[in-house]
């Protein structure tokens, strides 16, 4: 053997080198397949994150004002007149003639008083009278006698200018005499309690054998006092209604309102207009405003709660938009615009009367602007954004009207403003 043939390497077979190159290449496809499969990845993704950086949002167009405004505010109703009894004289409640719900007349008796002490005042007030006239009485004749006598050797001028003026004092003291039992005799007058007007008696907190004060009513244990009567004149009624400063400019002579009380459920009561505060609370920012409502049926009763209903003309030239579209920033109030590339405008708008849910814009916009529903405090100055629909059950109402602005050939992608009602909200996806 020869070391040549020992030396010799030995040589792959044609099937090994096959298998080798379909190996080869087979491996060199899964990876690029791999590289290509990852860059398309890798570009969808950079393709998706770009599209959701991109807002979406929903439009509105927005409306032309109401041509009537309406304004539903509690109210409270008041008797025309009312008026709390109280006792002028001290004493016990002798008796009472008229309870609670009658009707009365002007100058009825509602209770009596029972007043000894009053009584011996008066009595005494009448002696000292009379005493004071008997003396006036007797210093008048010693005066006429004196002045008779003016003159001679038998009196002096001062004598008689003494008399003369007792006679005077004592006349004074008759007419103080007389003043003290007139004062009396009222008080007397004050042992009836009268009615001060027709009307209806309302409450009744005096009974029989009560101790009632001079100036007060029925003394507590506490020595606090109250009306023993309280009477009220119910053929018309008065409707105190606290008018919100947006809406002041409806209150004139000619303001007329509907009043609905909870115990006539569907019944209207025609109010007019009778005074106004012309002043506001500072506190709620509103002014009191009177109205009065006929009650010959005497249906409607003091102090009761009220809805008072007003309608009012508006103003339809003045563009209104939900109140969702409305943003405040730095620069003011600010609404959100889409062009006609789909890029954001913002817009500083005056706004005018709150309408609920709605409120006027006076300036800063035009009807045909598309403007952002419920826009996110993100969005900037000329930032692109998408537009979107309606979401079905949320917000399907103005999709609806949407529809609506297709079949008149409108611009599809703007919904117009809506009532303020849960479809009317915008949705972001």
């Amino acid at each position: 053997m020869t070391a040549t043939g020992e030396n010799q390497t030995p040589r792959m077979s044609g099937r090994g080198r096959l298998y080798v190159t379909v190996g080869g290449i087979v491996l060199a496809v899964i990876v690029a397949g791999g590289i290509i499969e990852r860059r398309v990845h890798v570009a969808h993704l950079r393709a998706v994150a770009q599209d959701a950086a991109i807002p979406r949002v929903q439009v509105i167009l927005p409306q032309q004002g109401p041509k009537t405004r309406t304004l539903d505010l509690p109210g409270n109703i008041s008797a025309w007149y009312q008026a709390p009894i109280y006792a002028q004289v001290s004493g016990y409640v002798q008796m009472w003639y008229k309870d609670i719900g009658a009707k009365v007349k002007a100058g009825e008796i509602l209770a009596t008083i029972d007043t000894p002490g009053l009584d011996a005042q008066y009595a005494a007030s009448k002696a000292n009278f009379d005493v004071a006239m008997a003396r006036y009485r007797l210093a008048e004749i010693t005066a006429k006698r004196w002045r008779a006598l003016q003159g001679t050797q038998a009196v002096s001028q001062q004598e008689v200018d003494v008399q003369v003026a007792n006679a005077e004092a004592q006349q004074a003291e008759v007419e103080a005499a007389r003043h003290e039992a007139s004062r009396y005799a009222a008080l007397i007058g004050f042992k009836q309690l009268v009615a001060p007007f027709d009307g209806v008696v309302t409450s009744r907190l005096a009974d029989v054998g009560d101790y009632v004060n001079a100036g007060g009513g029925d003394v507590s244990s506490r020595g606090t006092a109250t009306e023993l009567f309280s009477v009220a004149d119910v053929h018309r009624m008065r409707v105190f209604v606290s008018v919100p400063q947006d809406y002041a400019d409806i209150i004139s002579p000619k303001l007329e309102g509907d009043v609905s009380v909870p115990q006539y459920p569907g019944r209207v009561f025609k109010a007019k207009f009778l005074a106004t505060a012309r002043a506001f609370n500072a506190g709620t920012r509103t002014v009191t405003t009177e109205l009065v409502v006929d009650n010959d049926k005497r249906e409607l009763w003091p102090d009761s709660y009220a809805n008072v209903h007003f309608v009012a003309p508006g103003d339809p030239d003045i563009l209104i938009v939900h109140e969702g579209a409305l943003v405040f920033r730095a620069q003011g109030m600010q609404v959100a615009v889409v062009d006609a590339d789909d890029r954001i405008r913002l817009r500083n708008v005056t706004v005018g009367t709150n309408l609920g849910t709605n409120v006027q814009i006076l300036a800063g916009i035009g009807p045909k602007d598309r403007i952002v529903n419920n826009p996110s405090a993100g969005l900037l100055e000329g930032q692109k954004v998408y537009l979107v629909g309606a979401t079905q059950g949320y917000n399907d109402a103005a999709a609806t009207a949407s529809r609506g602005a297709v079949d008149r050939g409108d611009d599809v992608r703007a919904m117009p403003a809506g009532d303020g009602s849960a479809g009317d909200a915008g949705v972001r996806q």
